[in-house]
């Protein structure tokens, strides 16, 4: 853990934790109880936290399995060892609390599980809502085409590698992180960096030209491989990282001639009028209408 923040709710702190290495914001489970049942002081938050435990084992629930603890820094300046949650974790507690301020919650989890299943039931439903999510937050429609598309590419390249015998999760970032050095330079954990971005997607925070050199790298990647017919991971890393360069050789050629540097810094906060954080909607009784990330990780 290298980072530490203070989020805000109703003008009351949780403690959070960002794991860089988990790619991972983590929060202090005593501080968010405190605020969701008006505990006045942290001895009887910790006190109700306590009670809550007992219950989610006599649910059943394998939560406290998984529940860790960090060192957060309290009132007195010190450090202490603290029960913190990752976003998932916490949400589940959060429906284990009576409270009305913790019913928005509950609510959004439902609608959320609702909408699932009638995307397993018609998939046209998943890319009408990233449309409307897209919208909402503000994102131009000129933007949202170009990234519905991005999309699209992606998908053909993930289906192309597996095709090829390449691994999800590891091996799908390693050549994601070949491609991305190859046109842009920087690798995907840089990128990010370079952007201030944590947990974010990266393409969500993309210029629209970033978005099309990013789009072109993958499009090339595929075409490459598909031509190529790479049989082990080596051979997949050197196509990946050939689609990356025609993609990085029309980067230094726009440079060239515009004279002004494709990547930019700027992200989503610049790019859209992001919605407002929805911890504080949830606090003040506003319908509850977002992102997972947008719910919990929102920086004030």
């Amino acid at each position: 853990m290298n980072e530490n923040k203070i989020q805000l709710f109703e003008d009351k702190r949780i403690r959070t934790a960002w794991d860089a290495d988990a790619q991972e914001w983590y929060f202090s489970i005593v501080d968010v109880v405190a605020v969701l049942t008006d505990q006045l002081t942290q001895r009887g938050a910790s006190n109700y936290w306590a009670k809550l435990k007992e219950r989610l084992i006599e649910e059943g629930s394998q939560l406290l399995t998984n529940c860790q603890q960090l060192k957060l820094k309290a009132s007195d300046g010190k450090r202490y060892a603290t029960d913190v949650a990752d976003t998932g974790q916490l949400l589940r507690i959060i429906q284990s609390i009576p409270s009305p301020k913790a019913e928005p919650f509950k609510m959004w989890l439902a609608q959320v599980g609702r909408e699932r299943i009638e995307e397993t039931i018609d998939p046209e439903l998943t890319i009408d809502r990233a449309l409307a999510t897209y919208l909402k937050k503000g994102y131009s429609r000129e933007w949202i085409n170009q990234r519905l598309q991005a999309i699209q590419v992606r998908k053909e390249l993930t289906d192309e590698w597996e095709d090829r015998g390449v691994k999800q999760g590891m091996e799908y970032a390693i050549l994601t992180d070949e491609i991305t050095k190859a046109w842009s330079g920087m690798s995907t954990w840089q990128y990010k960096q370079f952007k201030g971005l944590k947990k974010e997607n990266l393409r969500d925070n993309m210029s629209t030209l970033e978005l099309v050199l990013n789009m072109l790298a993958e499009a090339t990647t595929t075409e490459i491989s598909k031509e190529q017919q790479p049989q082990t991971f080596d051979e997949n890393k050197k196509v990946a990282r050939s689609g990356g360069e025609v993609a990085g050789n029309a980067r230094r050629d726009i440079e060239t001639r515009t004279g002004r540097p494709v990547l930019t810094w700027k992200n989503a906060i610049d790019f859209s009028r992001l919605l407002g954080d929805v911890i504080a909607d949830a606090g003040s009784g506003k319908k509850v209408d977002a992102q997972i990330d947008d719910t919990m990780n929102h920086e004030k």
